[in-house]
């Protein structure tokens, strides 16, 4: 049996609880939201939409499930707190959960594995001024409470129930059963593509090319689809909490011309590897560009926590400069570069100077490595071990 893990994001789930606001707790399948609520949290009262027979049952009359709600809050004596799993099912459902909201009878945690549904429904309501939105993520490295080797977790990503499975041949397992099941069974059932070949064509493609520059003319060569379509299964990922964006940063004190095209990261290296079809072990040439995604994943878990609007964006020019990622908070930037190498020196921090020079507040940068201990190689540049990249928020 899979021992709980205590999840970082559960503090923010509670501080919003106690001001009086519920949450809209979203997340990719199997990431422990529902785990988080009903272990830590631990509503009073309780409906999982992802039962289909909890499901069919408010379906097609969502106001039953409203005169229950009135009928159990009236046996409470303070405004209880109910828990809704799954609300994209039925989207109808958010009118009746601001009514109570706004009556003060409940608080409400609600979560959620797709914010298509949620977003680009016809006249869904987004509860503004309600909910508090939150992002539950695969897991921190700091939150395993078991250290596994960089290559399990370049391979076999950081999904709870995934990672915490002693039996590696399960794991492999579990990870091809999600792409199968999940990726392209729901999203067929959704009917959010025409053609499942070339979207699971896509997917492979995509997955491969993880964290790379899109090429979206390319892609649609291989597949044999519009551009217009492959911006659309991407649109599609993003929604199904599957792909992160990271956006280019754009502004420039030079006449420097910027790369503008997005990068895409998998929310697991597991998952990313399942979609590509790749087996183990990987061949060494991929250590690097799997260690950089990894490290991308982690700040953009890291910075969904922060307590400060944070983005995690790139940097590149024309010319092949490029910072492989830079932690922007209202503009005071963290630049980051990702080196595979254990004793990165002043040559591998080149495009970080560069950098610095046209950007003159910047106090620190760091080259995140496999280095066993920090160490300086300039006054403004530290080599970091990657098992620390907390630091960099800190």
């Amino acid at each position: 049996m899979t021992t709980h893990i205590p999840r970082y994001i559960t503090p923010h789930i509670r501080a919003a609880l106690q001001r009086g606001k519920s949450v809209l707790l979203l997340g990719a399948r199997q990431t422990g939201k529902t785990t988080v609520v009903m272990e830590e949290i631990k509503p009073d009262i309780s409906y999982s939409l992802a039962q289909a027979r909890v499901r069919q049952r408010y379906e097609q009359d969502p106001s039953l499930l409203e005169k229950e709600l009135e009928e159990k809050i009236s046996t409470y004596a303070q405004p209880p707190l109910i828990f809704i799993d799954e609300i994209q099912k039925i989207p109808r459902i958010m009118d009746i959960v601001q009514h109570l909201i706004d009556q003060k009878k409940a608080l409400f945690i609600l979560t959620g594995s797709s914010a298509r549904k949620l977003t680009h429904g016809p006249d869904v309501n987004l509860l503004p001024g309600r909910v508090v939105v939150l992002t539950m993520t695969p897991l921190l490295y700091e939150e395993l409470q078991f250290k596994p080797l960089l290559d399990t977790l370049l391979t076999e990503g950081t999904l709870p129930a995934i990672i915490t499975n002693p039996d590696p041949q399960t794991r492999q397992i579990d990870l091809y059963s999600y792409v199968t099941t999940y990726l392209e069974e729901e999203i067929r059932a959704e009917a959010l593509v025409r053609n499942v070949g070339h979207f699971s064509r896509f997917l492979e493609i995509a997955a491969g090319e993880s964290g790379l520059l899109v090429n979206f003319t390319r892609l649609s060569q291989d597949i044999g689809v519009s551009d217009h379509t492959i911006a659309h299964y991407y649109q599609i990922l993003e929604d199904c909490l599957i792909t992160f964006r990271i956006d280019p940063l754009i502004l420039s004190q030079t006449k420097r011309r910027l790369i503008r095209s997005a990068k895409y990261l998998f929310f697991d290296l597991g998952i990313r590897r399942a979609c590509a079809n790749e087996i183990t072990p990987l061949p060494l040439k991929m250590s690097g560009n799997l260690f950089e995604h990894y490290i991308g994943n982690q700040l953009l878990f890291h910075a969904l926590l922060s307590p400060i609007p944070t983005q995690i964006k790139y940097w590149r020019d024309a010319s092949g400069l490029e910072i492989d990622f830079i932690i922007d908070q209202a503009h005071q930037y963290i630049p980051i570069e990702v080196k595979w190498s254990d004793k990165p020196q002043l040559a591998d921090a080149r495009h970080l100077m560069k950098f610095m020079e046209e950007n003159i507040d910047i106090k620190t940068s760091y080259i995140v490595c496999r280095t066993p201990h920090r160490y300086k190689i300039t006054d403004k540049i530290i080599a970091l071990p990657w098992q620390e990249l907390a630091r960099v928020f800190s």
